[in-house]
């Protein structure tokens, strides 16, 4: 978990590069709300909240609704470069956008860090064990709580 000490505009410039390509490839939009929701969303590696989201845009002088807000973020979803953290009811952006992948992701309890891996054992351990069983997976997400390295 490296992400205490480095350029976060270089992430944020990249998931705005990486949005913008995957709208193009699927002919959608990236509208200026969507691309401020994906900004605020990678303003840290923290998991955000939608209400966080709406309150930073009212902050902006952008009106809104949640509606708006959830809107954008389900658009996010779709294209592969937002996750949602469930136990957390909250947003982080997307290591690898727009490439069909189960995630983990270690949450540090102290500073709200959330780190993504996509370790592809996990994964295989999860679908074998579920074709075992003859369970078919709609969705998921891995999250592990714990201390990050920095505030161990």
């Amino acid at each position: 978990m490296t992400v205490h000490s480095h350029d976060h505009q270089l992430c944020v410039d990249e998931a705005i590069r990486s949005a913008t390509r995957l709208c193009q490839e699927r002919g959608s939009r990236l509208t200026d709300l969507r691309k401020q929701v994906l900004q605020l969303v990678w303003s840290s590696h923290k998991p955000i909240g939608a209400y966080d989201i709406l309150k930073s845009l009212q902050n902006q002088g952008r009106s809104g609704a949640p509606p708006t807000v959830y809107r954008a973020l389900d658009f996010l979803l779709e294209l592969g470069v937002v996750h949602r953290i469930s136990s957390m009811n909250a947003y982080v952006g997307c290591t690898e956008p727009g490439l069909p992948h189960i995630s983990q992701f270690f949450l540090c309890i102290a500073c709200g860090v959330a780190a993504e891996l996509n370790n592809q054992s996990v994964n295989d351990s999860i679908e074998i064990t579920a074709t075992e069983m003859g369970f078919k997976i709609q969705d998921h997400t891995i999250e592990v709580s714990g201390l990050c390295s920095a505030c161990q």
